[in-house]
């Protein structure tokens, strides 16, 4: 628990700050106004690459830096810069992707996409976000190239995605992460439809968020947490407060020091309430 008010604030965005239409409900608005004012830095921890975070920031007229793609990009939204960048090596991204379709190949077989950093996020869409030619979309998406696998490998990438339309995220991990030394990736998953998310080893968004709280001088107990999904447990786990919210997946809760009453919908802000 922490009882001064904290240095840090970190947020996951989806099924935590923003709302099922994609907005900051107003009292977290509100609350995390209130932290900023009073001198408590706050910044996204997010699975989304930094092209998808600017539509979340424009609501709290904050350009703060950011943990993106599960920690392994840190990115300073007010000058669209990489502070930090972590791939996973071609070497790497091919072991995995032999992996995956060996273990997938029961299930209907994998698809697969890369997420690059680039030099910005503004760059073209289909340099930053490739996908194979059976690549099923997880999400809409009309401008990402589309490549043979030995071509989306063989760069490095910040993250590989795997993806299984007939199974939910939980079964495909369940199947391949055991299959992946820690040495080699590091594997989690955001969204329950399908897909799991790969990274280079050691790589999550509390690697992320200890960059961060580095800049300022804080340690976990000086840092809140909040998050929904496995890619959020090691953040909340390091985290002096580490939230999670109560839509939460089980292994979340587990992993939390304490679970919110209600969703995004104020639950952010009740806890926030405490010292702001």
């Amino acid at each position: 628990m922490i009882g001064e008010p904290p240095l840090l604030i970190a947020s996951d965005v989806d099924g935590t700050l923003i709302d099922d239409r994609e907005r900051i409900p107003t009292v977290v608005r509100a609350a995390v106004r209130r932290a900023i004012t009073a001198g408590t830095v706050f910044a996204l921890s997010t699975g989304r690459p930094p092209r998808w975070i600017h539509p979340v920031l424009s609501q709290l007229a904050l350009k703060p830096v950011c943990v993106c793609a599960n920690g392994a990009i840190v990115y300073d939204a007010a000058t669209d810069t990489m502070l930090d960048v972590q791939n996973l090596a071609p070497e790497a991204l091919r072991a995995v992707a032999d992996i995956a379709e060996e273990v997938l190949a029961p299930h209907g077989g994998a698809g697969f996409a890369v997420e690059r950093a680039g030099e910005s996020a503004w760059a073209p869409e289909n340099e930053l976000f490739l996908v194979s030619p059976n690549y099923v979309p997880a999400w809409f998406s009309e401008d990402n190239g589309m490549v043979p696998l030995d071509e989306l490998i063989a760069q490095p990438a910040i993250k590989l995605l795997v993806r299984n339309e007939h199974l939910t995220s939980a079964q495909i991990f369940d199947l391949v992460a055991p299959r992946i030394p820690a040495d080699l990736a590091h594997v989690t998953f955001s969204v329950p439809d399908g897909l799991i998310e790969v990274a280079a080893p050691g790589v999550t968004k509390a690697r992320g968020v200890q960059f961060l709280a580095s800049r300022i001088g804080a340690g976990p107990g000086d840092v809140v947490a909040f998050g929904d999904m496995p890619n959020d447990i090691e953040m909340l786990q390091w985290a002096g407060l580490g939230v999670a919210m109560a839509n939460a997946r089980p292994e979340v809760k587990a992993a939390a020091d304490e679970v919110t009453l209600s969703n995004n919908e104020g639950g952010i802000a009740a806890v926030l309430e405490r010292w702001f």
